[in-house]
């Protein structure tokens, strides 16, 4: 049976079919796995096409929105790719504060879009990373300490099942599937062509305040910082990376300390930042400039060019914990011996379990982010960043209680990224929606208890 598909299909040994499969994913180090078909859907019509395609070559799907999967975990074997980056409609109801936009969007080009009408939608850090991916897996976003994970800012989604037939999702039709889409993330069991955003009031102001300290106080200033972070409001991100700097002149890992209040006015921005000042290694700051004004627009743009170029090949990996410093130090120590050249870098970022969750899929998060990111230039290096990552990594699972998709490392190190009641609903729903697994899951789980 032919399929009638308009948007682009590339079978294993045509002319771009290479090109088409190492563009799949976001950095250089695409992984040596190979779809037998790749279909670059131009339309919802063309998802449905592609559904029926894969059942007419008895072929499993895996779907990409914007391909910044660390791992590459669309790219499997002998399976049939439904690129959805093309899908990038959006519509945006300022009156009812809400939107709709389809799974190829930048988050990026969503958040500017918004800003522009007075409107905010908590979308990635990364200036790459498109909607569709991000928003399954939870999304782990800007101002995500005050508003939660941006998936419990869906309140419905448009799917195509593994049976061709596009539904509508919400809390009150196929609200499993609903349950479901919000969390379960390269395992969601049906592809999204568009989601249904609830969208917020944007802040009136957003300071930054960022300081870049030496190697030498790295212990005494992430002891403090994990002292004041349950003080910290919502409304205040805090990102400390350590990495090397080589501009900085310094033997080993700088901390460089990014700290944004989203507010309502100037002085309440200062007040919530001005907590920085207090830190006892301040006056050995290498610099530090105070209560800047920008936008998460800037902040994007300047943290993917700096930490995430492309043209790298790279690794994540990480934990939540709400482990004390003196029980992370040893796990840290490690890490920080023989830390790889920049962009290579760890990221420490306090969380927030306010506002309540509402019922679905994503269902662990603690105090505390911690992942590591590792890029190099060569594959013949692979192995060796591979190990570094992952081992220092498992050496720290004592004090972890999870992680999450979002920087996943499953197949070398699957860990729990859901509760154990949800990963057997998860299985339970799919059983009735997808049957026969015509979509693949994720690259590797943990094990029930």
């Amino acid at each position: 049976m032919t399929r009638r598909i308009e948007g682009r299909v590339l079978r294993r040994g045509d002319r771009g079919y290479e090109a088409t499969r190492r563009a799949a994913t976001w950095h250089a180090g695409t992984p040596d796995r190979f779809p037998a078909v790749i279909v670059q859907a131009s339309s919802t019509d063309d998802v449905v096409a592609a559904v029926g395609l894969a059942h007419d070559e008895g072929l499993k799907m895996a779907v990409r929105s914007g391909g910044h999967s660390w791992a590459g975990s669309h790219l499997r074997d002998a399976t049939l790719l439904l690129d959805v980056s093309g899908l990038r409609e959006v519509f945006i109801d300022a009156e009812q504060m809400s939107a709709t936009a389809q799974p190829g969007l930048l988050g990026s080009e969503l958040g500017e879009a918004l800003r522009q009408r007075g409107l905010f939608f908590p979308v990635g850090h990364c200036r790459t990373v498109c909607i569709g991916g991000y928003l399954l897996q939870g999304g782990f976003g800007w101002r995500s300490r005050e508003f939660g994970p941006s998936c419990m800012s869906v309140t419905a989604v448009e799917v195509v099942t593994a049976g061709g037939e596009l539904v509508c999702a919400d809390q009150t039709h196929h609200s499993d599937l609903f349950w479901a889409a919000r969390g379960a993330g390269p395992g969601f069991f049906g592809v999204v062509t568009r989601f249904h955003l609830r969208l917020y009031p944007l802040q009136r102001v957003t300071l930054e305040s960022s300081y870049r300290y030496p190697p030498a106080v790295w212990e005494e200033y992430f002891r403090w910082s994990r002292s004041i972070e349950a003080e910290l409001p919502a409304q205040v991100e805090l990102w400390n990376l350590l990495y090397r700097d080589e501009t900085a002149g310094t033997d080993g890992p700088i901390v460089s300390v990014s700290a944004t209040a989203f507010t309502d006015t100037e002085a309440e921005a200062r007040e919530a930042l001005a907590i920085f000042e207090t830190c006892p290694v301040r006056q050995k700051a290498l610099v530090a400039a105070l209560n800047e004004p920008t936008t998460t627009s800037e902040l994007t743009r300047v943290g993917s060019l700096l930490h995430y170029p492309p043209a790298k090949r790279f690794i994540a990996d990480n934990m939540w914990t709400h482990a004390g410093f003196d029980e992370l130090l040893p796990g840290l120590r490690a890490i920080r011996q023989d830390f790889p050249p920049a962009p290579s870098h760890l990221v420490w970022m306090p969380w927030t379990l306010t506002p309540q969750r509402p019922s679905m899929a994503y269902s662990v998060e603690d105090e505390l982010y911690i992942a590591l990111y590792t890029a190099w230039d060569h594959k013949a290096d692979d192995e060796i960043y591979r190990r570094f990552v992952t081992e220092r990594m498992r050496a720290m699972e004592y004090v972890e209680t999870g992680i999450q998709l979002a920087d996943e490392n499953l197949i070398n190190r699957p860990r729990r990224f859901v509760t154990d009641d949800h990963l057997r609903r998860l299985d339970e729903i799919r059983a009735i929606y997808d049957p026969g697994e015509l979509f693949v899951s994720w690259l590797g789980r943990p094990d029930l208890d």
